[in-house]
């Protein structure tokens, strides 16, 4: 889902995309995740090996706070020293300052112990969850094949009403693209895990142009 949605936004963009995937081994539970930290580097190493990169995206939400921030940084740049490191949560963190926004009604595909991570991770960050859903699934592969229907279908039924903004995690949910479909149905900012990596990214290389089509973090200059 992310290297689509990383091309369908950087089509015509002034900007080259580079992909390398990290093994990961379904259920998605905290062990799991832990198992992608130490061959961080090596995979890191083979994009472009001995070239400089600009920014690398680390395009896992959920494995990002089991990990942690800053152990990602460290271990991207064990191997490409300079380059800007972002994350899905780190870029989210970001967008929610951009838009001022405080009041997240939060939706993930998570299972229960990885959903309680996401909740205590945002509110550590001073950010008020006005209501927390979830699909409850196990298999990352499971949430990508989750149908876009469905997607608004569930967003009609999640009470954001006290929220200033709706955040959908999870870097294999299929939502970049209907985005604005469903600001146009809730009336207000709704971020998503690819969204906002992409963003940063964008940013990140000095591109600032507000790109259509995709909510309206990306329109902001």
């Amino acid at each position: 889902t992310i290297e689509q949605d990383f091309r369908n936004v950087f089509y015509n963009q002034p900007v080259n995309l580079y992909v390398n995937r990290i093994p990961f081994n379904n259920p998605m539970t905290q062990e799991n995740y832990l198992k992608m930290r130490d061959i961080l580097p090596s995979i890191v190493e083979n994009i472009l090996p001995g070239e400089t990169i600009n920014t690398i995206a680390y395009g896992c939400t959920s494995g990002t706070i089991a990990i942690g921030e800053n152990v990602i940084t460290k271990k991207i740049n064990e191997v490409k020293k300079k380059c800007y490191v972002t994350t899905p949560i780190t870029a989210a963190l970001k967008a929610f300052k951009s838009l001022s926004l405080n009041k997240i009604a939060v939706l993930t595909p998570y299972p229960e112990l990885v959903n309680k991570t996401i909740f205590n991770f945002l509110t550590t960050h001073n950010i008020e969850i006005t209501s927390f859903s979830s699909y409850n699934i196990d298999s990352d592969l499971d949430v990508g094949r989750i149908r876009k229907e469905t997607i608004l279908k569930t967003i009609q039924s999640i009470d954001h009403s006290d929220a200033d903004s709706i955040f959908i995690s999870c870097t294999a949910m299929p939502v970049l693209n209907i985005i604005e479909d469903i600001e146009n149905f809730v009336s207000k900012p709704v971020l998503s895990s690819n969204q906002v990596i992409i963003w940063d990214c964008l940013r990140s290389v000095k591109i600032n142009s507000p790109i259509s089509g995709y909510g309206q973090l990306l329109k902001l200059h």
